[in-house]
C-alpha cells in the first residue's frame, strides 16, 4: 500500500520547487507525484469566454468526487487514468495520463488540505508557506512565461480572485498541516528537514506500516472537568 503525502498552500507558494527538491533527494524511483490541478471540473460545455470569468481558486472549480476516488485508488496500488488539465484552453484535454502508484504518493496544489475526505485520506500533511508579495511576483513570472497571459490579466485575476480565496480558504488550511515550510525565497533547512520526513514516509511504505491518525484533544471533557474543579489554593 502506497503513502499519500498531501502538499498545500497558496499559489505560487514554492509547492512544486520544493517536493520536487525533495523528490529529487530521495530518488524518483521511489514517487508518485501528481497535482490537484489536473482536477479541475470538465468545461466542455462552456464557452471560452465564459471559461475565462471562471473563479479557479474556489473549491467549487474541483472534480472532487473523481480526485478522492483516483487517490484512494492510487493508495490501494492501483493505477489511474488522471484527467490531464490545460490552462490555455481552462478546460481539460481530451487524453488521460496512465499514472501508476509507488510507495510514496505526492498529492500537490492550493486545495491539498482544503477537503476534509481527501484529508483523511492522506498519510502526511505539509503547508507551503510564502508571503503575499513573494507569492504575486512569482505568479507574474509563471503566468506570463508558461500560460502566455497578459499582464494586465494576471493582475486582475490575482487580486479579484487568487488572493481573496487564499485568504478565506487555502491559508486556514494550515491548521490541519503536521508540518508547515517557509519558502518565502530565504535559504533554510524547510528541503532539508521535509526529506528526512519523506525518507521516514518511504520506510513505513516499504515495512507496510499503517498508521491510524489519532487527534489527541488537549481540552477534552476528563481535563476541563479536573481544572473546573479544583479546589483554588490560598
Amino acid at each position: 500500500m502506497s503513502r499519500i503525502i498531501l502538499v498545500g498552500g497558496g499559489s505560487s507558494s514554492g509547492k512544486t520547487f520544493v517536493t520536487t527538491s525533495v523528490i529529487k533527494n530521495i530518488g524518483e524511483d521511489n514517487v508518485t507525484r501528481i497535482t490537484i490541478d489536473d482536477y479541475y471540473k470538465d468545461q466542455s460545455d462552456m464557452s471560452m469566454e465564459e471559461r475565462v470569468k471562471g473563479n479557479y481558486d474556489h473549491p467549487k472549480a474541483f472534480d472532487w468526487p473523481l480526485m478522492r476516488e483516483q487517490i484512494l485508488e492510487l493508495k490501494n496500488g492501483h493505477s489511474i487514468e488522471k484527467p490531464i488539465y490545460d490552462f490555455t484552453i481552462h478546460n481539460r484535454r481530451k487524453e488521460t495520463e496512465t499514472v501508476a502508484p509507488k510507495q510514496l504518493v505526492v498529492v500537490e496544489g492550493i486545495m491539498a488540505l482544503v477537503d476534509k475526505k481527501l484529508r483523511d485520506i492522506g498519510d502526511l500533511r505539509v503547508f507551503i508557506k510564502a508571503s503575499r508579495e513573494r507569492r504575486f511576483l512569482r505568479r507574474i513570472i509563471r503566468d506570463k512565461e508558461e500560460r502566455g497571459r497578459s499582464f494586465e490579466s494576471i493582475v486582475e485575476q490575482y487580486f479579484t480572485t487568487v488572493q481573496p480565496m487564499s485568504e478565506e480558504i487555502i491559508e486556514p488550511s494550515s491548521n490541519y498541516a503536521d508540518i508547515i515550510v517557509n519558502n518565502d525565497g530565504i535559504k533554510n533547512l524547510a528541503i532539508d528537514v521535509l526529506t528526512c520526513v519523506f525518507k521516514e514516509e518511504l520506510d513505513k511504505a516499504n515495512k507496510g506500516i499503517r498508521q491510524e491518525r489519532k487527534m489527541d484533544d488537549e481540552f477534552n471533557e476528563k481535563t476541563l472537568s479536573k481544572v473546573f474543579n479544583e479546589t483554588p489554593k490560598i
